[in-house]
């Protein structure tokens, strides 16, 4: 690397600092610092615009039995998170949240959401994996945990960082990252995947949380994840998922309830 380049790196890097650096958040109960400097206030406005589509081309249950232990559910945990907040002094943490729950008409589908700003969805295939209201309040507070640990802003903000890191080091490296395929596999599986398991266990965690402060049985948290593995013919390996392993899943669960139960219960 010549003085030309090491002297534009050096530059570049300075003028990066004052926005990643000032840019760092906490996240709530972990405290786990995270990067965070994308727009929340944009980000939960396209949540709301992509809510609204979804309830426009999915089939929506609104009455019956489900659609009522979910909204029960949500609410539920919903008010404990936010009455969590307010006693801690905390309540600004949920500003712009304006929580809604919806019942997606699929069995096929063993999966549940929260967007940004308290957009929630739950497809009915997984209400055969959460068994119960206690199962449903699991699956509800690790879901709202995305949302609260503001996860999707710490993505956009990863994302954006990771790529003036790579063009940093495109040019360090004169250009043989850019023209190589190898990259994007190596920030994949060496960056994006591990960061994203990182909150996946960062939400089982304070998902056991909220639902410890509903008053729902907790122990559902674990036995929720076994019932998903019989149910699933085959997982990937954990390091090549963004998910951790069952296995490693049930296992932090169990070892965390006593703390939490201390903690919140």
């Amino acid at each position: 690397m010549n003085l030309k380049r090491r002297d534009f790196i050096k530059k570049f890097s300075c003028c990066c600092a004052p926005l990643l650096l000032p840019s760092c958040a906490e996240v709530a109960i972990t405290n786990r610092k995270q990067l965070s400097f994308v727009s929340e206030e944009k980000i939960n406005n396209q949540a709301v615009q992509a809510y609204e589509k979804i309830k426009q081309e999915e089939k929506i249950i609104s009455s019956g039995n489900n659609y009522n232990a979910l909204n029960e559910v949500g609410k539920r945990v919903t008010e404990s998170v936010e009455k969590y907040f307010s006693d801690m002094g905390q309540s600004d943490r949920l500003n712009g949240y304006n929580w809604e729950y919806i019942l997606i008409d699929d069995k096929e589908t063993l999966n549940a959401w929260c967007m940004p700003g308290g957009k929630i969805a739950f497809y009915t295939g997984i209400l055969d994996i959460t068994s119960n209201k206690d199962g449903i309040a699991s699956v509800m507070g690790h879901e709202i945990a995305h949302a609260v640990a503001r996860h999707s802003l710490e993505r956009a903000s990863q994302s954006i960082a990771i790529n003036i890191g790579a063009t940093i080091l495109d040019i360090a490296l004169e250009g043989a990252l850019s023209s190589s395929s190898a990259d994007d596999y190596l920030v994949n599986l060496g960056i994006s995947l591990p960061f994203n398991r990182l909150q996946e266990s960062e939400a089982d965690y304070l998902g056991l949380a909220f639902m410890t402060m509903a008053n729902y049985d907790n122990t559902e948290s674990f036995k929720i994840w076994e019932r998903m593995q019989k149910a699933q013919k085959s997982n990937p390996p954990e390091f090549l998922s963004t998910h951790p392993s069952p296995k490693n899943r049930i296992q932090k669960i169990k070892n965390w309830i006593p703390e939490v139960n201390a903690r919140f219960g």
